[in-house]
């Protein structure tokens, strides 16, 4: 099964930072060859077919990294995911479901863009019942339950198109909208050479240098954009703020963006 040093790289930062069931669930997934292959069917047909940017291996990575990055700073500040609070399941099956979501949310790009995240989620069932299986025993089918509910809304609502109400799928949607990197844009503008509409969309993507995510002042998170040109701001203001504005984590996000060596802008 062969992976490129980009994902292998993110695949040990994710394993560095997990534990527990969320640990062997990442593991589990980057073993499973069917996965890799579907995944990068999935991006082939993203950039390819359809002339979108990284939907693959290493953009469902970046966007599981960054959802975990939030994840860990969130628990550090005390605050309760939704199994913790309904008294379901544990920080660590909160992770569980996140993860899987975050790995799995894009899989419906192998078929079309259209409608993609319900595609997603009829993949990823059979992944998500596998892992969950592997978990648990037959007397934890509320928590089964639970994560696998947790998991689907995850995948639903990462298009920002459908209401999710849960902490867990807020991090999935805004992990999924934080990788919006110029590499992410890079092969499908190197494969175009024609102007075509829409391509604001990839010319603000390669604007944006870095997403910074770490240990806000006033709120658990900050969110920092660098861009190397103003034209990204198209980018924050069109494409992430608004995923960031229907996320239930919405609260807890410091929000900054502007082009580096210059006063950053605060949204949030």
């Amino acid at each position: 099964m062969y992976k490129s040093v980009k994902q292998q790289l993110l695949e040990q930062r994710i394993l560095k930072m997990l534990t527990g069931k969320a640990l062997k669930t990442a593991e589990w997934l980057f073993a499973n060859s069917e996965l890799q292959a579907h995944q990068e069917y999935a991006n082939i047909v993203s950039i390819k077919r359809l002339g979108y940017n990284d939907h693959g291996p290493v953009h469902m990575r970046k966007a599981t990294l960054n959802a975990i990055k939030m994840f860990n700073l969130l628990h550090q500040s005390g605050i309760k995911m939704n199994l913790e609070k309904e008294e379901v399941g544990t920080a660590d099956d909160s992770l569980t479901a996140v993860i899987l979501a975050s790995l799995l949310h894009d899989l419906g790009m192998a078929i079309t863009r259209e409608s993609h995240e319900l595609l997603s989620i009829q993949l990823a069932i059979p992944y998500i019942d596998t892992v969950l299986n592997i978990l648990h025993t037959e007397n934890e089918s509320i928590l089964k339950t639970a994560i696998r509910s947790l998991t689907i809304e995850g995948i639903f609502g990462h298009m920002a198109t459908h209401k999710i109400h849960s902490l867990e799928a807020g991090l999935v949607l805004i992990g999924d909208g934080s990788d919006m990197e110029k590499g992410r844009a890079r092969i499908p503008t190197i494969l175009s050479s024609q102007t075509r509409v829409g391509d604001i969309h990839r010319t603000s993507a390669s604007a944006i240098q870095k997403v910074k995510i770490f240990k806000g002042q006033e709120k658990p998170i900050n969110i920092t954009v660098e861009m190397n040109a103003s034209v990204g701001f198209f980018q924050v203001e069109e494409v992430f703020f608004p995923k960031i504005n229907i996320s239930p984590v919405k609260p807890y996000i410091e929000l900054y963006a502007g082009v580096t060596d210059r006063e950053m802008l605060r949204y949030l």
